[in-house]
């Protein structure tokens, strides 16, 4: 069988029933417990409910639900990106520094994305074309770029001043009422959604992420695609962190810490194996929604906010485990 017909073959089992793929039982649970979790937090807390609350918590999640959807299809590729935390504050900082310098934003903003992009070069090149560890290739990266975003800065926040009002249009304005970040989460979760469910492209990340070796006899480039991969995670991340500087006016070196593993968190969370192969970007959003809504219910509730990287690593704990057994249980079938 040829690559198109494997990758057609893929395609129909993935779109045979779209209710199925985009509403599959990790999604319809992680509704439900949404749903029950903001319900009892509606209970305790009468600000839960509020339209500024939710309006907060909807625009605090956005900048991790973007780099949640390129870290899910850098793990469905079965592959990694430990770098894209770092690469948000890089972007956020060129951004920042070269506007004071006297750049026009956008154009400040066109530098950083591409330097944004240059590191997801470097990470797939070294993966892909080298064939190192993405483990090893992207925690390098993850120190350069942070290292890059200290050397800007000298370790120092970078406060904007003069920025345009349709730039900061982007991180503080709204569409009827709704913060225009946010609808700009729903746009990329629609786009990405719907190329890893209908292009050609974006199939084969299935593909080489279920059977790496089964997709390089049937000829495709897995090369390109996972270069591919990481250059969309690294413009993904990027974009964050310009979202990040027009919200709050305000660019540091630490922007963007732990992201990454947040994204991995929600990644799981919603569905996405570690193994490769399997994943979905509504899932990964619905991950990304879950973590706000308990961390922000227990900033409600007075909990000391130490405990919110306790609950969120916990449940990526149950969730990873959730993961394994499945898989085990799988095999042994």
């Amino acid at each position: 069988m040829d690559i198109n017909s494997n990758l057609n073959t893929l395609g129909r089992l993935r779109s045979s029933n779209l209710f199925k793929v985009a509403f599959g039982f990790r999604e319809t649970s992680l509704i439900i417990i949404i749903l029950l979790v903001s319900s009892s937090l509606s209970i305790f807390s009468p600000y839960f409910l509020t339209n500024s609350n939710l309006s907060s918590m909807g625009i605090a999640l956005v900048a991790d639900g973007i780099i949640a959807i390129g870290m899910t299809v850098a793990l469905v590729s079965g592959n990694f990106d430990l770098s894209v935390g770092s690469i948000m504050g890089l972007a956020s900082v060129v951004a920042g520094t070269l506007f004071l310098a006297g750049y026009d934003i956008w154009v400040a903003c066109t530098i950083a994305i591409i330097a944004g992009l240059t590191c997801g070069l470097i990470n797939g090149f070294f993966v892909g074309k080298v064939g190192l560890n993405p483990f090893i290739t992207t925690l390098a990266m993850m120190g350069i770029a942070r290292g890059v975003a200290y050397i800007f800065t000298e370790g120092s926040p970078v406060s904007l001043r003069g920025v345009p009002e349709v730039f900061r249009f982007i991180g503080t304005g709204s569409v009827a009422g709704i913060p225009f970040i946010i609808l700009l989460l729903i746009g990329v979760t629609l786009v990405v959604d719907y190329l890893m469910r209908r292009s050609e492209p974006f199939r084969k990340v299935y593909y080489i992420g279920s059977n790496e070796k089964a997709a390089i006899l049937s000829g495709i480039n897995v090369t390109k695609v996972k270069m591919g991969v990481f250059l969309l995670t690294a413009l993904l991340a990027s974009i964050a962190g310009i979202i990040a500087l027009a919200r709050f006016g305000v660019a540091t070196p630490t922007t963007g810490e732990m992201a990454e593993l947040r994204a991995i968190a929600a990644a799981v969370i919603g569905g996405t194996s570690l193994k490769g192969g399997e994943g979905s970007i509504f899932g990964a959003v619905l991950g990304v929604l879950l973590l706000a809504v308990i961390n922000n219910g227990l900033v409600l509730l007075s909990v000391s906010v130490y405990w919110q990287q306790f609950v969120t690593f916990l449940i990526l704990l149950v969730a990873v485990t959730i993961d394994h057994l499945s898989h085990r249980k799988t095999k042994t079938t």
